[in-house]
């Protein structure tokens, strides 16, 4: 009988075992805002202290290639919930996409749409409907309620771009208020950190969108105070003190929530990933050695941060040198969890074989803006139009190590090779019209395939206050 009871034990035990294994993972996405690819110390830069974004590397995947869907906010929002290309959702910008000064402006840009349509499957949604618990906290952006695309509950997310403050009163009305003087990042934090002690049975879904790093730039003043000192050992890094602060803060929060699912023993069985939606704001960082910065469609603008770490299956310490998209993680975390079919078109691909150490196949890369972003002195640094804007209506496409940029204005072209020109100095369009011309005709179909509108409407407002520079003759 003893012999017997052991038996049914063992088998308890290792059925036990068997279902932990398989048992539905967590997962929790950061996601930065206007945090660069250099804005993190295990990306090289030695100046800021990411500990726990960096303790995240050391435990799974570093991606030194991968890419957000556009150059700013809202656009890369609603392509990583998605899973779409910008031309697909049509949110290509924030606000309006004739921003600037009309005079400046060659064309009438395509009109954007600034809400997520009711009609597409977020991530949230997604989760949802597998079972999932979801949470988002943060900076939402793309509608003014998350709770209508798939999340139960919501800390803080609604269309605005920016919080009117970092110190409560935060003003949100999403948000209640904590004691004067409490510091954003750190709210959301301990709201994620409790909302998953609360749900530790799971399985639950958090997307933790920070609104660290926009402006405004308000860091704790020790904090400020101690990048202030630090600066004079690294003279040349390129944050600023206070946003130096802000990183530090945020990757505080990041540790809130990894050390709860520490605490619960929730770490094995969560995938955690961490990205950013642009790249850094001219005015107080920049991404060397990649050129541009927000708003520019150069490296700078849109080569970001990528960490994931699933110990089930991706081993420690790994960098990753394949070339990956933000829209790949919709389709990636759909395999993982096993959810539903979707209706919209998904442009990405699973990137579960590359954290199983396994590689894709070579696929080309697109980003479509038919529309203006201003620019002021700093935070044009690295633009083709260093007096008024920060980009002009333009399409990439990225073919294997190839970079084509089109501009449609004046129907220039730039071509980069970014293996051996990361920092894109040389444009290599006139000297190598082989590749020009393939990327060209690849970059025309995709056009076609998606439907992405091109403005050709020439601006009866514009003026050409620049006689250096004569109106250029847009032909496709």
């Amino acid at each position: 009988m003893a012999q017997n009871g052991r038996l049914v034990l063992a088998l308890f035990l290792a059925l036990s075992s068997a279902f932990a294994l398989g048992a539905s993972p967590n997962v929790v996405l950061f996601y930065a805002d206007d945090l660069g690819w250099a804005d993190v110390a295990c990306q090289g830069t030695a100046y800021l202290e990411t500990p726990h974004i960096d303790r995240l590397a050391a435990e799974g995947m570093r991606f030194t290639q991968a890419y957000a869907a556009a150059a700013n906010c809202a656009p890369s929002r609603a392509s990583l919930l998605t899973g779409c290309y910008p031309p697909r959702h049509g949110i290509f910008t924030v606000g309006n996409s004739d921003r600037g000064n009309a005079k400046h402006r060659q064309l009438v840009p395509i009109q954007n749409r600034t809400t997520l349509g009711g009609e597409f499957v977020t991530l949230g949604t997604l989760f949802h409907n597998a079972g999932y618990r979801t949470c988002v906290a943060g900076k939402w952006h793309v509608s003014p309620d998350p709770r209508r695309f798939g999340f139960d509950i919501n800390f803080g997310g609604n269309q605005a771009g920016h919080p009117k403050s970092y110190f409560s009163p935060y003003k949100n009305p999403q948000l209640q208020d904590g004691p004067d003087g409490e510091h954003l990042p750190e709210r959301l934090g301990r709201e994620v950190a409790d909302w998953i002690t609360q749900n530790a049975d799971g399985p639950f879904f958090v997307y933790l969108p920070f609104y660290s790093v926009h402006t405004p730039i308000q860091a704790r003043p020790e904090l400020a105070n101690k990048y202030q000192t630090k600066r004079s050992q690294w003279p040349a890094a390129p944050q600023t003190a206070a946003y130096a602060a802000m990183i530090e803060s945020m990757d505080a929060a990041v540790g809130q929530v990894l050390g709860t699912l520490d605490q619960l023993q929730l770490t094995d069985n969560t995938l955690v990933i961490f990205s950013s939606d642009n790249g850094p704001h001219g005015a107080v960082s920049h991404a060397e050695p990649l050129r541009g910065s927000k708003g520019m469609f150069y490296e700078g603008g849109i080569r970001e941060p990528l960490i994931v770490r699933y110990p089930k299956i991706v081993q420690p310490n790994q960098v990753c040198e394949q070339v990956v998209h933000q829209v790949d993680l919709f389709p990636t975390l759909q395999e993982l969890i096993g959810g539903k079919p979707v209706p919209q078109k998904l442009d990405g691909v699973s990137v579960l074989p590359v954290l199983r150490g396994q590689s894709l196949a070579e696929r080309d890369l697109y980003w479509h803006f038919p529309c203006y972003l201003e620019g002021g002195p700093k935070n044009i640094r690295g633009s083709r139009y260093a007096k008024h804007w920060r980009t002009t209506p333009c399409s990439v496409i990225r073919s294997d190590n190839w970079k084509l940029i089109e501009y449609f204005e004046d129907g220039e072209f730039e071509l980069y090779n970014l293996a051996r020109d990361p920092r894109e100095s040389t444009n290599l369009f006139a000297s190598n019209q082989v590749e020009a011309q393939r990327l060209k005709k690849s970059l025309r179909e995709w056009q076609e395939s998606v439907d992405a509108p091109i403005p050709t409407q020439r601006n009866p407002q514009f003026k050409n206050l620049d006689p250096a520079n004569p109106i250029g003759n847009a032909t496709r």
